[in-house]
């Protein structure tokens, strides 16, 4: 018994430093990527040491004979700079207007949003592998990982503008209590809140779910506001419903915008930007060409999918599935549940009916089909030459996941006007 006990222990041990080896080379190289895309601003010192480290792995690796020195492993990074192409879809502006820092980033709506407006990236956080894969992808840096761990956040560099933050909502504890920085531990807010007051960016831009401003009746907003305000030195005037819908792309997708700008600034008097485009419909985002059979839906799962909303309908409820026509706009995308059955449309352009996966039943005939990754992403805002390099599943989370770019850019926009007081 006291051997078994034993073994346990040395073998959750050894896991246990294999996790603290994996970690630390998953930090290596987001400072390798990190470092060859600041290597031209101050952010670079943040990141030199892992990126040297990161390229002595890599030699030592290729040359197990030869001992490799700090300074052959430096030479080799310059080496790195000197062929580094920024050959991915989404490059970095040649000459910034401003950086910004990314964190909770997802697959990089923010990113796209503040590069379009001439803003450098110099700092990016996100903890889901399959996101960081397709971020890289596209904009050629790993995101650093889980932005609660210390370790993190000391990677965060000085003399950035604009602090990003798409952070999940938690729970706050504050019954009884100020409501104050110290009540929002154990929350993501304050692993944020935690960056501001460290860093002081002159502007902070958050974005979450239309529930944050009723949840707990009101008091995490109040909680939010009044560390923002009070415990931070920031103006941050009263956030703001955003609907996607009223910037380019056809999607009810409300969402939460809290701006504010450091008090020394002078800032009083930010006003959110005005819909730019309420026009787009369906039909200027779905594919013009034939998709997949793998996307029409089963005759089965279609009489599934009719109980399941008779059922509701019976109890008064509305909740079912949903067919839009083309000069319709789409819900909301989410990620899990019934997001992409609550976006169907009919699309009679499918010319083989065989199926391709495993289904319940023959395809319908009716035209009926979920929506493409790619029609999702572009219902998000995102460009179509935008790598989408998941399965499917994965796609329909990052982008239900996402921010509506175009909604971000045009609140962005209005921020760095008043950072360059051209209101």
């Amino acid at each position: 018994m006291e051997l078994k006990e034993k073994i346990s222990i040395e073998d959750i041990n050894g896991m246990s430093v294999r996790i603290r080896l994996v970690e630390a080379e998953n930090y290596k190289k987001s400072a390798f990527t990190h470092y060859l895309h600041n290597n031209k601003n101050g952010a670079s010192k943040f990141y030199k040491k892992d990126a040297v480290s990161y390229v002595k792995d890599l030699l030592a690796n290729k040359n197990p004979e030869e001992k490799i020195t700090n300074k052959v492993a430096e030479k080799a990074l310059q080496y790195y700079l000197f062929n580094f192409k920024n050959n991915v879809p989404f490059p970095e502006p040649k000459n910034p207007k401003f950086k910004f820092i990314d964190l909770f980033a997802g697959i990089g709506g923010f990113r796209l949003a503040l590069q379009n407006l001439g803003g450098k990236c110099v700092f990016t956080s996100e903890w889901d592998k399959y996101s960081k894969l397709t971020y890289e992808a596209n904009f050629g840096e790993v995101p650093f990982g889980d932005i609660t761990k210390d370790e993190t956040k000391s990677y965060v560099p000085d003399n950035f503008d604009v602090l990003c933050a798409g952070f999940p909502c938690q729970a706050f504890s504050i019954a009884g209590k100020k409501g104050g920085f110290e009540d929002t531990r154990g929350t993501l807010f304050f692993d944020v809140a935690e960056i501001i007051k460290r860093k002081k960016p002159k502007a902070i831009f958050l974005e979450n779910v239309k529930g944050l401003r009723s949840h707990d009746r009101g008091k995490t907003l109040a909680t939010i506001l009044n560390v923002l305000r009070n415990e931070l030195g920031y103006y941050v005037p009263e956030p703001e419903i955003i609907n996607a819908k009223n910037y380019g792309v056809p999607q009810n997708r409300e969402r939460i915008f809290i701006v504010g700008f450091r008090l020394d600034l002078g800032i009083t008097n930010f006003k959110y930007p005005k819909p730019t485009d309420k026009t787009k419909v369906l039909e200027d985002i779905l594919e013009e060409k034939e998709v997949s059979v793998k996307y029409y839906l089963s005759d089965t799962y279609m009489n599934t999918l009719r109980a399941h909303r008779a059922r509701h309908e019976s109890k008064g409820n509305g909740f079912g599935y949903a067919i839009h026509s083309n000069d319709e706009i789409a819900n909301a995308v989410v990620c899990g549940g019934m997001g992409r059955e609550r976006n169907l449309i009919i699309d009679d352009k499918l010319t083989n009916y065989t199926p391709v996966t495993k289904i319940k039943g023959e395809v319908n005939r009716d035209g009926i089909r979920k929506m493409t990754p790619r029609e999702w992403a572009r219902l998000q805002g995102f460009p179509d030459n935008y790598k989408i390099i998941v399965s499917d599943a994965q796609a329909y989370k990052q982008f239900g996941n996402s921010v509506a770019v175009p909604a971000i850019q045009a609140t962005a926009k209005k921020i760095i006007q008043y950072l360059n007081n051209n209101h």
